[in-house]
């Protein structure tokens, strides 16, 4: 029986493995796409566009926002970024999900969008602080400072937990996965979001023994 697509929201402090469980829902699940956001910022090397990023000119990006085009966006050190709706639209009639790896501000901007009431919002939380600077520390790509300034950020990040439909603690990469899975086969089974699901049973009704 067909279905609406969903949005997914993962959300979490830097470090928590939402990036991680993120890639690994997209190995094992084809009917799942990751919104590609746009961007004002230049291409970087190897980065394609499409890809990596849409990117874009700030004047179409502001005309995006004003035309309601896009479910959130933010400015971040002088450039724009934000998830285009339209791909996610067309994904949706054809019943595909589609993942985003936002933060909670992002995560507010979707759920109040025009497409909220197909929001699936999962929070990942760390199974305690010293084990998030670990992790931190571990990918040996930041500076000290930049992970003192992640560890701050990260007590803001966590203060919005409450507003997720599902909070997972990452204790065990393959467990949350796990998790993570089973709450996607049943947010897509549920009756509200089948089409066609009430024709089905009224003939099913009529149907001689």
């Amino acid at each position: 029986m067909d279905r609406t697509g969903l949005l997914i929201i993962l959300s979490s402090p830097s470090g928590a493995g939402k990036s991680t469980l993120a890639r690994r829902l997209m190995d094992r699940d084809d009917s799942l796409r990751f919104s590609v956001s746009a961007t004002t910022r230049p291409p970087r090397a190897g980065e394609v566009d499409g890809q990596h990023y849409h990117f874009t000119t700030v004047q179409d990006f502001r005309d995006m926002v004003q035309q309601g085009r896009m479910l959130e966006h933010a400015e971040v050190f002088g450039n724009y970024y934000g998830s285009p709706r339209d791909p996610v639209e067309t994904a949706m009639r054809a019943g595909r999900d589609t993942l985003f790896d936002v933060d909670w501000q992002g995560g507010q901007q979707i759920r109040a969008s025009a497409l909220g009431a197909h929001v699936v919002s999962i929070f990942i939380l760390p199974p305690s602080l010293p084990e998030l600077e670990r992790r931190l520390r571990s990918r040996a790509q930041d500076s000290d400072q930049v992970i003192a300034n992640r560890m701050a950020q990260s007590r803001d990040e966590i203060s919005h937990w409450a507003e997720y439909d599902y909070v997972l603690v990452n204790d065990d990469l393959d467990k949350a996965e796990a998790q993570l899975r089973a709450i996607l086969t049943a947010e897509r089974l549920r009756r509200t979001r089948a089409v066609g699901l009430g024709p089905f049973v009224k003939n099913l009704m009529e149907e001689r023994a």
